[in-house]
Parts: C-alpha cells; sequence; structure tokens
C-alpha cells in the first residue's frame, strides 16, 4: 500500500533519483551516494544501494521509500518495511518495463506523468512492440578481474537489442555470468560494448585484452539508467555504436 498524500521520497535508487528530481524535487529527502543525477542533488545521502543506512532513512520520515528488485537487497526493504514505512519496488528487465515502471513509480508518487517520459516513449516507440531483427553480435562486459559480462533478462542488454545489436549471452542461465578474456573472444563477436560503469572501462583499460576486436565505449548512465536519460539514450548509444 502507498500513503494517500506523498510529500517526502527516500531513492535508494539512481535512475529513481533522477526521475523524481526531474519531476519534482522537492519530494525527494534522501538518496544513495551513487545518486548523480541530477547535478547538484542536495539531499540526505544515504550510503549505498546494497548498504543502505537503515537508521537515516527511517530518521527522515519518508512516506515512500522507491526501490528496485535487483539494485537493493530484499532483507534491508523489509527492515524499512517494518519500521512502518511503505517501499514501491520497481522491476526492471527490458525498455517497456521501465517506461511502465516509471510511470507507476511516479504515480506512486502522486505525480502525472512528466513530459520527459512522453518523449522517451516517443523517442523509442518504433522498437517497443518488438526489437528489430540483429545486425550485429556483441559481449558486454560490466566488470574486470573476474571479468563479468551482461547474461540473460537485462535491462541494458535489452536496450541494445532494441538498437539492432544481439548480445552472445543473452541465453546465459546468470543474469551477469563470470567468463574469461579467451570465452570472449571464442565467441566471435563483431563487437564489445564496455560502459563506463559499473566499471570504469576506458581506451586503456579493458581493449587492450582483446586484440583485433572492435571495443566501443559507451556511456554506462545510457545504456544501464532508465530515467530522463532515456530520451537521449538512443542517439547517444547509436553514434557510439
Amino acid at each position: 500500500m502507498t500513503p494517500d498524500r506523498v510529500r517526502r521520497v527516500v531513492s535508494l535508487v539512481p535512475s529513481l533519483t533522477e526521475a523524481i528530481a526531474e519531476t519534482a524535487p522537492r519530494l525527494l529527502v534522501g538518496a544513495t551516494d551513487w545518486c548523480t543525477h541530477p547535478a547538484g542533488l542536495d539531499v540526505v545521502r544515504v550510503r549505498g544501494t546494497k548498504n543502505p543506512d537503515i537508521e537515516t532513512v527511517i530518521a527522515l520520515e519518508p512516506d515512500l521509500v522507491v526501490a528496485n528488485f535487483e539494485e537493493n537487497r530484499p532483507a534491508d526493504l523489509d527492515l524499512l518495511r517494518a519500521a512502518g514505512i511503505p517501499v514501491w519496488v520497481t522491476v526492471i528487465r527490458t525498455l517497456p518495463e521501465a517506461l511502465s515502471g516509471l510511470s507507476g513509480m511516479l504515480a506512486a508518487c502522486g505525480l502525472d506523468e512528466p513530459s520527459w517520459l512522453a518523449s522517451a516513449r516517443e523517442t523509442w516507440a518504433d522498437v517497443l512492440a518488438d526489437p528489430p531483427a540483429p545486425e550485429r553480435t556483441a559481449v558486454i562486459p560490466i566488470w574486470r578481474r573476474p571479468w563479468m559480462v551482461l547474461g540473460r533478462e537485462t535491462f541494458a542488454g535489452d536496450v541494445l537489442a532494441r538498437l539492432g545489436v544481439a548480445n552472445l549471452y543473452a541465453t546465459d542461465p546468470e543474469r551477469y555470468p563470470k567468463v574469461t578474456a579467451e570465452e570472449i573472444l571464442g565467441r566471435r563477436p563483431d563487437l564489445l560494448v564496455l560502459p563506463d560503469e559499473p566499471y570504469a572501462f576506458s581506451e586503456t583499460d579493458g581493449p587492450e585484452a582483446f586484440p583485433g576486436l572492435r571495443a566501443a565505449l559507451v556511456s554506462g548512465r545510457h545504456l544501464e539508467w532508465y530515467g530522463p536519460s532515456l530520451t537521449e539514450a538512443r542517439r547517444v548509444l547509436t553514434g557510439a555504436l
């Protein structure tokens, strides 16, 4: 259950923080240390997505805490609920789920659909029903030492699919399988997609492990975040790929 009127919100997810801040900034009273957008966000920080400071969150007396099934630990959310705080949990694994999930989360905050969300929906409208036929294959590392890549049912993998890029690990049993550089090369992808978060891949850190393989360095915010960045993600990612 969500309260009839929401005046104070704590966000435990960077994407949701940006979505609320761009829509109704005065609602936000707390956010994680990883909530970097919008720039200059002035709210109480409650540590990270996986280790929120529960006592600080409770002390902020939020009417609602917004979270995500993947980003946040159920045990932490249960502690907040036990303290009498309503928690709204988003489940986002695809671009359509992102658009509907954001609409639902903002509605739970008592907000109408903002113009940026309508713009994001329009920007991706032609590929929302079904992804286009893939034009290229890719592997998408998200960590190094050990190498970890995007596997099945990930939001970022779905975004790439809607840009015509097929993730070669999309049918892996794991969502973020651990692999070796040799295994990645053995898949013979057309492209290696290297986001700058959570691991900060760069021109000198990542591509050198895969000689002869084309690497595309991309903005993690545009590939992995679901929020206002979706209005420009298609253009930014298409240019980088």
